[in-house]
């Protein structure tokens, strides 16, 4: 297997430290050894490849950004969102699972959490010993949050959950669940525990996209759960919404790298296809989708660098991080979609990946705010006036 290399037009790696290029290409070399042998077969069984699990958490990916007093690896968010590009660039799939384990479940735990459930779900989750879910979209409300249906009622030293939540990554094969539910008007975060009862998880099928991702309903039927089990810092619906804006900044990484797997791909390709007695590369056409490719690929490599910077400052805005998932999603999608093009009838079979990464963009594409949710919170950023209501 040709070995992978970023495309880096702009000697972009000249402003990554080494810490950041060594965690890159540590990822980089599981990802082709790893996970690209396998994940075909996978994505068309419908599977995830659950024996990865425990190599992630040896790897330090899974919370990896979170401190390492909890098990976690503690590096930058630089080094983070290089790690989302590479597993993305392997499968949508692998990056989603990382993302929702340490931005959706150990964030919140981490941030809003008792220590006590800090230092006894942390080390686990961070370890693959513990999967995770993140239960906040409901059937009827996605991109409104606000109008959650799920329930949580105090009940003496327990509290009751109802309600439905769907389009659950990981879901199924959890053993913790973040379940967000109201309460007297206010938006809280309980930790649902596997075969709890009046809880269960059905896993969703038939996926045309993220076949290789666990996607689930979860149901809430007069679920009880102790009273310690309430994320305690929780309150206000900032909270959900920060934790999605944690795994936003993921998906902005993922996403290029996913770009990135189907730009490599198809430059191969068109070297060696030969119509007309000679290269595909060679005709115009070609090389104008290849130069398109590259430079939306080069404006997603300085938009996500600048992006790691502010948050390793302390200084990113919910906004920025929502023209880079707009941006590097649509874009990665439109790259996926010329590769299948350049790669003619070929780009339809399992032997080429490009046409897997367009399936499962267009998941990326929809989930964690869909690109029209994010270009209205852009544009409430720039004109100071809300659209949503």
């Amino acid at each position: 297997m040709k070995k992978f290399e970023s495309p880096d037009l702009y000697n972009i790696d000249s402003l990554l430290n080494d810490d950041e290029k060594m965690i890159r290409d540590t990822i980089r070399s599981w990802v082709d050894e790893a996970v690209i042998p396998i994940i075909e077969d996978h994505y068309h069984k419908g599977q995830f490849p659950a024996n990865l699990i425990s190599q992630m958490g040896e790897l330090g990916v899974l919370g990896a950004n979170l401190p390492q007093e909890y098990g976690c690896a503690g590096v930058n968010n630089v080094a983070y969102g290089l790690m989302m590009q590479e597993l993305e660039r392997g499968d949508s799939a692998v990056r989603s699972f990382a993302s929702v384990q340490g931005a959706l479940v150990m964030y919140p735990i981490h941030e809003y959490g008792s220590e006590e459930q800090k230092k006894f779900w942390l080390p686990k989750l961070a370890s693959g010993e513990s999967v995770g879910c993140f239960g906040l979209t409901e059937p009827d409300y996605g991109s409104n949050p606000a109008g959650m249906k799920t329930r949580a009622v105090k009940d003496g030293n327990f509290f009751i959950l109802n309600g439905t939540k769907m389009w659950i990554t990981n879901g199924s094969i959890a053993d913790l669940t973040v379940v967000w539910a109201r309460m007297n008007d206010e938006y809280y975060g309980f930790l649902v525990e596997k075969d709890t009862p009046g809880f269960r998880a059905p896993e969703m099928k038939n996926k045309h996209s993220l076949r290789a991702s666990v996607t689930s309903e979860l149901i809430f039927e007069d679920c009880r759960i102790p009273a310690k089990n309430l994320l305690p810092k929780t309150g206000s619906l900032k909270h959900p919404l920060r934790c999605l804006t944690q795994a936003r900044y993921g998906i902005c990484w993922g996403a290029m790298g996913a770009a990135m797997a189907c730009y490599d791909e198809v430059l191969d390709y068109s070297k060696t296809r030969i119509q007309f007695e000679k290269p595909i590369a060679s005709f115009q056409l070609v090389q104008q989708k290849l130069a398109n490719m590259i430079t939306e690929i080069t404006k997603m490599q300085l938009i996500c660098l600048q992006l790691g910077r502010l948050k390793d400052s302390g200084n990113m805005k919910p906004a920025q991080v929502s023209l880079a998932k707009r941006n590097n999603v649509h874009f990665a999608l439109e790259i996926a979609r010329n590769s299948r093009d350049i790669l003619g009838a070929n780009g339809i079979t399992s032997e080429y990946q490009s046409m897997r990464h367009m399936c499962n963009l267009e998941t990326v594409k929809t989930y964690e705010g869909t690109h029209d949710i994010h270009t209205l919170i852009l544009g409430q950023e720039i004109t100071g006036i809300s659209a949503f209501f």
